[in-house]
């Protein structure tokens, strides 16, 4: 039985390097407040907190209209903190309640023009980050788009991770093996990496059990 590979230990100067899952963590978590102050900088301009900005982002690919309580889901906040986001963003006449297309008893919520007008202007300010990634060899772009994939799955393991439409987590997903692409069940159609979706319309969840 082939025996666990085991850490390699630093020598010296580099016995206090902290391990590889914490530098990746790290470097993620630098990433992250980078692209948020972007973010962050163009919403000032529009006089939103982060919070709303973050909402609008959330709703402008769901033209559906989405619930409050999944809104304050996504975001780890409380129904009430979510509740007075979203009465700003109406005040704004950035959103507007309408009946829920499944329960019209039942508030859903939708970006106005207004709202998809600003959504679009902080978009932009994430131009940076894109330009930084397509300057990457496509072989790569994918091959880290892969592992992240991955890192993802691990983390909805967890209570910390707000469920997502990705492909990996559909139920028309097939996970590739022996070197064939993945397969989407719903198009019966090949599904490279590169061409999987963290936020799919289409999506049909499945249950996400513990490792």
């Amino acid at each position: 039985m082939p025996s666990t590979p085991q850490p390699l230990t630093p020598p010296a100067p580099w016995q206090d390097t902290p391990p590889v899952s914490a530098r990746v963590i790290d470097a993620i978590t630098r990433i992250g407040t980078v692209m948020r102050a972007g973010v962050w900088q163009a919403a000032a301009a529009e006089h939103l907190p982060p919070a709303q900005a973050d909402i609008l982002d959330l709703l402008a690919a769901r033209p559906e209209g989405v619930r409050l309580s999944w809104l304050a889901g996504q975001l780890s906040v409380s129904a009430a903190s979510a509740s007075d986001s979203v009465s700003s963003l109406v005040g704004k006449g950035l959103v507007v309640k309408v009946k829920a297309p499944d329960d019209g008893r039942a508030v859903a919520l939708r970006l106005t023009p207004a709202g998809r007008k600003v959504h679009r202007k902080l978009s932009q300010a994430l131009s940076f980050g894109e330009d930084a990634v397509v300057r990457l060899p496509a072989a790569d772009q994918a091959a880290l788009f892969e592992h992240l994939l991955g890192l993802i799955r691990q983390l909805q393991h967890t209570e910390h991770f707000p469920t997502l439409r990705s492909c990996t987590s559909c139920q028309h997903f097939r996970p590739g093996k022996g070197g064939k692409p993945h397969h989407c069940q719903l198009v019966d159609a090949p599904l490279p990496t590169a061409w999987i979706r963290l936020d799919c319309p289409e999506h049909l969840g499945v249950e996400v059990t513990s490792p």
